[in-house]
């Protein structure tokens, strides 16, 4: 087994740990008069991390900005390396007050830190765009120094993120509604490499808002360029009606159907069509090998040419089997197009309406499962 193979992928943290951490280390400058190198944030699952700070400064007394630098560790993320920081204000003593009153911990969001325009996400519209879970860690990461040297003080933490807004462009942020930066994440404080947590948020983020934006149509499809034929198809329609799944085949069909979407729509190139075909819950182009056998079966089936069959076989790629069909058999299309609808049924339930859409690699529809 080479290196490569043995060496285990490296964890990293989400943008809320970074803002917690960056919270905890501007309190802790505050309250001690130095910036501490690294500082102990517990996760929201329990555990406790240790993370680096960039950059730390005491602005005034009572009031100081720390960094840190986000690190995603071995899975792709935009914000990776990004700065994210909090500058932290120790208000007005409290000391007038009952010692059992709770400290309170006032956030907000800087620059860089979007802001949410539309319903349906997990933070109301008209708030900056920090979700519950890393709200919850920055709150108890500055409970933890008050605690430590008895204070008995409220404290404002404004989270920012210097290229945040120029980060957000590379996001689906400003389709969610989330305008003029990134969003504040993270369920667990960690990202788990090649989880793709932060995609599967971003799907049950784009549903949440086009269900709380009224609409009962959802058209997913598998990336950007499926999407734009998809939005030249059907112009009239809401932008938010658009949700790109990536490979996530089942759980998205799972989670449209859980939020009352009565129709469904499947709008797919050929490869990934295949394995959608197939009922595969997650379409990685890991499993193409699995894809030509299954898809050979299937032209044999349709057509009873066995060498047709073998030469679907021999192809390199879904691709590559998909203009041999065109020039052959274009039925062998429409029977995958079919099999797409019955397999997404089985994730989404019976009741709701599914069309499946399969487009050549030029965007003209080759299939669709509402015309004869």
């Amino acid at each position: 087994m080479s290196t490569l193979m043995k060496r285990r992928l490296r964890t990293g943290f989400t943008t809320g740990t970074a803002a917690a951490a960056a919270s905890k280390a501007a309190l802790r400058l505050i309250v001690e008069g130095k910036k501490p190198g690294r500082v102990q944030i517990r996760l929201l699952t329990g555990d406790n991390i240790t993370i680096p700070i960039h950059m730390g400064n005491l602005e005034q007394e009572g009031r100081a900005t720390c960094t840190v630098i986000k690190d995603a560790g071995d899975d792709p993320d935009v914000t990776h390396n990004a700065e994210i920081g909090a500058t932290v204000r120790l208000l007005k003593s409290d000391s007038d007050k009952k010692t059992d009153t709770p400290n309170r911990i006032f956030i907000s969001g800087g620059e860089g830190v979007g802001r949410v325009t539309k319903p349906g996400l997990e933070v109301v519209p008209g708030e900056p765009a920090i979700n519950p879970g890393p709200r919850k860690m920055i709150t108890q990461a500055v409970n933890e120094v008050l605690t430590e040297h008895g204070l008995k003080r409220s404290v404002s933490v404004e989270i920012f993120v210097p290229q945040g807004k120029k980060i957000a462009e590379k996001t689906l942020n400003a389709r969610l509604g989330i305008l003029s930066g990134i969003s504040i994440l993270g369920t667990t404080g960690i990202v788990q490499p090649m989880s793709h947590d932060a995609f599967i948020a971003t799907i049950e983020s784009a549903l949440s808002v086009a269900a709380a934006s009224g609409l009962k149509r959802a058209i997913l499809t598998t990336g950007r360029r499926s999407e734009r034929f998809a939005q030249i198809l059907w112009p009239k329609l809401a932008e938010e009606s658009f949700i790109q799944i990536g490979d996530f085949f089942k759980m998205s069909l799972e989670s449209a159907s859980k939020k009352g979407f009565e129709q469904i729509t499947l709008a797919v190139f050929f490869g990934k069509a295949v394995k959608m075909a197939q009922g595969i819950p997650h379409t990685h182009a890991a499993k193409s090998k699995l894809t030509l056998d299954k898809l050979s079966e299937w032209a044999l089936q349709v057509t009873r040419d066995r060498e047709f069959s073998q030469g679907i076989l021999s192809a390199n790629t879904a691709r590559h089997a998909f203009d041999i069909i065109c020039q052959h058999y274009p039925e062998v299309i429409f029977y995958v197009g079919k099999q797409i609808v019955q397999s997404a049924k089985l994730f989404a339930g019976q009741k709701v309406s599914i069309r499946s859409i399969v487009f050549d690699y030029n965007g003209k529809v080759v299939f669709d499962s509402q015309k004869p």
